[in-house]
C-alpha cells in the first residue's frame, strides 16, 4: 500500500496543502487536476525527486519520505518519454538493469519479457526517432516496467497521442494492472480516469478535494468545481423554500425531497438523467418543465441540447432520439428529471 501523509511543500510560487491519500496494492488510483494544480509535484515527491516540507510517504507501511530515488522500488513514467535517442529501444530497456549488475543473460530475459507484454518485441533494433508517440510510450512502459516496482507512477501517460493510440495504451494499462501493479496515473482528463480508474482524486489548487470511485465522484460531486471539471454541466445556486422544493436561478422551482425548512446550496444533475418529449409527459417523474432549445451540438456520445427553461438545462440524447422527436433550434420541449437524480450540495452544513 502506498500512502500520503499530510504532505506539504512549497515549490517556486506554488504551494501543497496537506496532501492525504492511499492506494491499495493493486489499485489504480488516478489523480484529476487542472494544468498547474500540483499533480506532477505530488508524483515527483512520491518518486523521491523533490522532498516534501512536511508529511510522510509511506510504501508498505515504510516510511521512504527520505530514501533516496535508488531505493525506493517506485517507476516514473514521465509526460515526454525521456527515452535516450542514441541508444536502440533493446539498449533503452536495458540501462536500468545494468545498474542492478544483472548478467548479460538475465538482462536479455527481462528485455524480451517486458518488450513482448508491452508489444514492442519487433522494435528491438529501432531508435527513438523511428517510433512513433504511441511507441515511444511502450518504450517508457517497458523500461520503467522492467525494474519490477512497487509501484508505477504514470504522468499525463496518454496527453500527446492521437485517439486509436490513446486507446491501444489504456488497453495495455488495463493489462498491466489487471496483472496486479499498483498504478498511480495523473491528468487533467476525466474519461481517462472512468476507463482505467477503481479510485479518483481531485485536486485544486494544491489541495486534495474529493476521493472516491470514479461511479462516486461522477454522480456524487461535493462541490462545484468538482460537478463542472468533471463535466456535469448541471448546476445551479438554489435556495430551499419547502422541505420538497427548491428554488433555483430565475425563481425556477424544481422539486426536491430536502427534508429542510431553510437553506442554501447548489443543485446539480447530470445531462444524461434528462428526459425530452414534445408533449408534456403522463409520468411519475415530479420535475417536468417546458423550455425551448436554444442550441443543438454533437458529441462523441449523440447530441447536446440546449434548453431555457428560466435556466440553460444541458440534456445529452442519442441522434436517434433528435430524430424522433424532430427537434431544432427554437422549438418547444418539455423536460422531465427526477427528484432522485438531483444533487443538492448544502452550503450551510
Amino acid at each position: 500500500m502506498l500512502e500520503i501523509k499530510n504532505i506539504s511543500k512549497k515549490y517556486k510560487d506554488f504551494n501543497l496543502n496537506d496532501i492525504n491519500f492511499s492506494v491499495e496494492s493493486g489499485e489504480y488510483f488516478v489523480l484529476l487536476g487542472e494544468s498547474g494544480a500540483g499533480k506532477s509535484l505530488i508524483l515527483e515527491i512520491i518518486a523521491g525527486l523533490i522532498t516534501p516540507d512536511d508529511g510522510k510517504v509511506l510504501l508498505n507501511s515504510n516510511d521512504i519520505t527520505n530514501q533516496k530515488i535508488q531505493k525506493r522500488n517506485i517507476g516514473l513514467v514521465f509526460q515526454d518519454y525521456a527515452v535516450f535517442p542514441h541508444l536502440t529501444v533493446y539498449e533503452n530497456i536495458a540501462y536500468p538493469l545494468r545498474s542492478k549488475k544483472l548478467n548479460k543473460s538475465e538482462i536479455n530475459n527481462k528485455v524480451v519479457e517486458f518488450a513482448n507484454k508491452t508489444g514492442i518485441a519487433s522494435l528491438l533494433k529501432r531508435k527513438p526517432n523511428t517510433l512513433s508517440g504511441g511507441e515511444l510510450q511502450r518504450v517508457s512502459l517497458a523500461r520503467t516496467l522492467a525494474l519490477e516496482p512497487n509501484c508505477l507512477l504514470l504522468d499525463e501517460p496518454l496527453s500527446s497521442l492521437d485517439i486509436q493510440l490513446r486507446n491501444e495504451l489504456q488497453q495495455l494499462l488495463r493489462k498491466l494492472h489487471n496483472e496486479g501493479i499498483t498504478i498511480v496515473h495523473v491528468t487533467h482528463n476525466f474519461d481517462e480516469a472512468v476507463a482505467l480508474a477503481n479510485k479518483v482524486g481531485i485536486i485544486k489548487n494544491g489541495k486534495i478535494v474529493q476521493t472516491g470511485t470514479p461511479k462516486e465522484v461522477f454522480h456524487n460531486p461535493k462541490s462545484k468545481f468538482v460537478a463542472n471539471f468533471t463535466g456535469i454541466k448541471n448546476f445551479y445556486n438554489a435556495v430551499i423554500k419547502s422541505k420538497e422544493i427548491v428554488i433555483l436561478e430565475n425563481n425556477v422551482e424544481i422539486v426536491y425531497i430536502s427534508g429542510k425548512d431553510k437553506g442554501a446550496g447548489i443543485v446539480m444533475f447530470r445531462s444524461e438523467d434528462i428526459v425530452l418529449s414534445i408533449n408534456k409527459p403522463d409520468s411519475s417523474m415530479c420535475n417536468n418543465l417546458h423550455g425551448k432549445v436554444l442550441e443543438m451540438i454533437p458529441t462523441k456520445f449523440g447530441m447536446e441540447i440546449i434548453i431555457d427553461i428560466g435556466v440553460k438545462i444541458s440534456a445529452l440524447i442519442t441522434q436517434k432520439s433528435v430524430d424522433r422527436l424532430q427537434l431544432s433550434v427554437n422549438k418547444y420541449v418539455w423536460i422531465s428529471i427526477k427528484a432522485s437524480a438531483i444533487r443538492f450540495i448544502d452550503l450551510n452544513s
